[in-house]
């Protein structure tokens, strides 16, 4: 059976961050209301690498498709966007979305099986006649269905803390029966964070509809450009959510660990480039902490790390709490500290879910992109904000303006100290927070 894939926007449109604007200039026109694939090399070459990213990861482009029609061979689910195959006779095939009224595909097929470029929500509308005479009329409709939302083994902490509210708000708006595929080393906090979600432990393709935690920064046809995007609302967009989503609500599981007031930080990140880089500013920080009577402990997971030449440390003056702690233990432990001083890391994500204050340390995105908390601390007198800059089509370098220059990553590295103290004493100040004398 013969893949075709099919786009609800132009696929131009998507194109055009990959393709020289002239190049794609000369691609073939496209038909008002039908937007096919055409054997345009740089279209195959799209495809292929788009595709390809579903394909590692059990996509489903070729597996089974389990929704009966009523009618031998045409099958249809939305797991990984709409797949509808359509066996050999005189089919027609008309798709479009029900809530605009916009078609997308209206054309006579066989022995297909149709696969929508587009992973994200849209409540497809789908009408499948043979021989002239209506076989199949159907709309998205995911009450009462069985629902999955994965995420990839590699999935980051804070990148999935941000898509939680949207996936349990998507559960009540559409009162279906979901469940969440998540990395193992996320299971535990997850539970206690979102105790009504069911997780598996395994991806299948039973579902009636999948969908997936994808964020690229870019215009793809599988989630929202995480450029102008901000991170909680990403998988807002995915998932077809306009309401703003209810913060969870965090239980201990264990008591408070030590009996003095105490502060965490985390100094480390997925990459060094995201760390605060202003030479021995976390010793002045800690220094300062102490001295207003708090204990203040270092809870990455490792002492040290490496990144494209960057190496960051654990500062000498603050208490060892790194290590393979599981997630809910590291919950415990920022639930019941007055606050967390980190970056734009998992760790600042995971203190905000549990309602501990977070003071964050990062220039290289907007202020808008990471969660709110009125101690952001940033120096916008340079350059900054790159992560979220439309004219970076790929944050793949290490600083897409200066790297190589004495002005690399000044983003992160001309935040001083007197900016992040000024924050902690509004954030004692706010929080009428008494550490010892």
């Amino acid at each position: 059976m013969e893949r075709l894939y099919f786009s609800a926007r132009d696929i131009r449109d998507y194109l055009a961050m990959l393709i020289d604007t002239k190049e794609l200039n000369k691609l073939p026109a496209f038909p008002p209301n039908y937007r096919p694939i055409t054997a345009a090399p740089q279209v195959k070459h799209f495809l292929f690498e788009l595709m390809n990213i579903y394909e590692h990861r059990d996509s489903g482009c070729s597996s089974p498709i389990s929704g009966e029609t009523g009618v031998a061979g045409l099958r249809l689910d939305f797991n990984f966007g709409l797949r509808l195959d359509v066996p050999k006779g005189n089919f027609h095939v008309r798709i479009g979305d029900a809530d605009s009224g916009m078609i997308f595909l209206d054309e006579n097929l066989s022995d297909v099986r149709l696969i929508s470029l587009e992973k994200y929500f849209i409540r497809w509308k789908v009408e499948v006649t043979l021989d002239g005479a209506t076989v199949l009329s159907h709309t998205l409709d995911l009450a009462g269905q069985p629902v999955l939302i994965t995420f990839k083994r590699t999935a980051a902490l804070g990148d999935t803390l941000a898509f939680l509210p949207a996936i349990a708000e998507f559960k009540r708006i559409h009162r279906c029966r979901l469940s969440v595929l998540l990395p193992e080393y996320l299971r535990g906090v997850v539970a206690e964070l979102y105790p009504d979600l069911e997780q598996i432990n395994a991806m299948h393709f039973d579902s009636y509809a999948t969908y997936s935690y994808e964020m690229y920064g870019g215009n793809f046809p599988f989630c929202a450009d995480m450029r102008d995007t901000p991170l909680e609302r990403v998988a807002s967009f995915i998932l077809g959510v306009n309401t703003l989503p209810v913060k969870p609500t965090f239980k201990p599981t264990a008591p408070r660990p030590i009996a003095d007031p105490y502060v965490c930080i985390g100094v480390q990140a997925s990459s060094a480039i995201k760390g605060w880089l202003y030479p021995k500013g976390w010793e002045v920080v800690v220094d300062y902490l102490k001295r207003r009577g708090y204990r203040v402990l270092c809870i990455d997971k490792h002492a040290a790390q490496t990144d494209r030449g960057i190496m960051i440390r654990k500062p000498a003056n603050a208490e060892d709490f790194t290590g393979d702690f599981t997630l809910t233990e590291r919950a415990n432990m920022l639930y019941h500290a007055d606050f967390f001083i980190g970056l734009s890391n998992g760790l600042s994500w995971l203190a905000n879910a549990v309602g501990c204050p977070v003071v964050m340390i990062c220039g290289f995105s907007k202020d808008w992109f990471e969660f709110h908390t009125p101690y952001r601390v940033a120096n916008r007198l340079v350059c900054n904000g790159c992560l979220n800059d439309l004219r970076v089509k790929f944050f793949k370098e290490g600083c897409p303006y200066h790297w190589g220059t004495p002005r690399a990553l000044e983003c992160q590295k001309k935040i001083y100290p007197r900016q992040v103290l000024d924050a902690i004493e509004q954030l004692i100040a706010d929080k009428k927070f008494c550490p010892n004398p």
